[in-house]
């Protein structure tokens, strides 16, 4: 019988010299090998692609689309680009991944039930998942309470932080955002609750309505430029962003992916999604909708830069992305809760605070709340009196 000792297991007799192996070498290897089947199964699914393939989507050419998959105008059309198949090999078995925690400790949070008038709450409630309360609207964005973010049930990302709102606790969803159809941004469990629960407006861009729709999950759907009507005075804008889509391998870029800005009387909303930079003109677009008084924006899942560049954010391309938006206040998500790519869990969050201050901007203009955690967004007005100080400013307040 196998037992434990010294951080090894031992086995007795014959067998013993072969599995006396520390504890880490035999989880790396076995981490190795699951990565080993993860690959197998996407190539699997590339090997195979008129077979495995699935069609969302079927209209015009326009300029993002050729007919069959939609594509970045401003340039790389996606997936992550390859560096060289020893950068890919050591990225998925995580050969320089930083150790992050198995469990990030959370006080959830209660917010009210409405927030009216030009009051504005928000609250990160982990990821890209944000819950905004404003004129007695309750907006989510991207909403996943799924323990794992992942095609697979026994593999893929696995949350190390729990939801800052309870599900339960969470108040009456009038308005969803759905940004695109990766499985950490469109979590199907997650958007059956809601639709179940709250019957929600639920806003997507093209082809992911009908994904939805196979779950039972009705969405309105619009090109980029799109607007879907919320009420008198709040409309949905779709915005282009940089980025791309795939639910499986071979479906890439059957749906297309965006931003968002919710036209408000007292400010627009904008929720970038997920994104690279690309040319960045995406952001000097949606910020001449008018005045952003909030901005939601990934800060992090950028490392190896190699990989990443073209599909997220560093912390200083989205700073630059904060000051083409124009936007008076912004919150920094799609950190500290998947680990998805290799920086530290903390890491996103230092550098924005460096990023800022290396760009005079005040950082309590761009924060990272805990999960849980909820901001009282200033008035326009109020921010305004607040900016009226010179732009860049050595040694400016954080």
């Amino acid at each position: 019988m196998a037992c434990r000792y010294g951080g090894a297991w031992r086995f007795p007799g014959a067998l013993s010299p072969l599995f006396s192996l520390p504890m880490k070498r035999i989880l790396k290897w076995l981490a190795i090998l699951i990565a080993g089947l993860l690959l197998l199964a996407f190539g699997l699914r590339f090997a195979l692609p008129p077979v495995l393939d699935d069609i969302y989507y079927e209209g015009p050419r326009s300029w993002h689309f050729d007919g069959e998959r939609f594509f970045n105008p401003d340039g790389y059309v996606g997936p992550p680009r390859p560096s060289g198949s020893t950068a890919w090999l050591g990225f998925f078995i995580g050969r320089d991944r930083a150790e992050w925690p198995v469990r990030v400790p959370v006080s959830p949070g209660k917010p009210p039930a409405r927030v009216q008038g030009e009051a504005m709450q928000v609250t990160w409630i982990g990821h890209a998942t944000v819950l905004v309360q404003t004129r007695g609207l309750n907006i989510l964005t991207d909403p996943i309470w799924s323990h794992r973010a992942s095609p697979f049930p026994f593999g893929g990302a696995v949350r190390v932080r729990a939801p800052g709102v309870r599900f339960d606790d969470l108040p009456k969803i009038d308005l969803v955002l759905v940004s695109h159809n990766h499985y950490d941004h469109m979590d199907i469990a997650t958007l059956k609750r809601l639709s179940e629960r709250d019957n929600p407006l639920i806003v997507t861009n093209l082809g992911n309505d009908e994904i939805l729709k196979r779950h039972g999950v009705f969405a309105r759907a619009a090109d980029w430029g799109g607007r879907v009507p919320v009420r008198d005075g709040v409309e949905v804008i779709v915005e282009r962003v940089h980025h791309w889509s795939s639910r499986w391998g071979a479906d890439r870029n059957r749906a297309l992916w965006s931003g968002f800005t919710v036209t408000l009387p007292g400010g627009n909303l904008f929720f970038a999604g997920d994104t690279g930079l690309g040319d960045g003109n995406w952001a000097s677009e949606a910020g001449k909708r008018g005045p952003v008084r909030l901005a939601i924006l990934p800060v992090g899942a950028y490392q190896p830069r190699e990989i990443m560049t073209d599909s997220h954010v560093d912390p200083d391309e989205a700073v630059e992305i904060f000051e083409r938006l124009d936007a008076a206040n912004a919150v920094g998500v799609h950190w500290g809760t998947f680990q998805l790519t290799d920086e530290p869990i903390n890491e996103p969050v230092t550098r924005l605070a460096a990023a800022l201050s290396g760009n005079g901007i005040d950082g309590g203009r761009f924060r990272t709340p805990e999960a849980g955690q909820s901001w009282n967004i200033p008035s326009l007005a109020t921010a305004s009196s607040d900016r009226a100080m010179p732009k860049r400013v050595a040694g400016a307040a954080r």
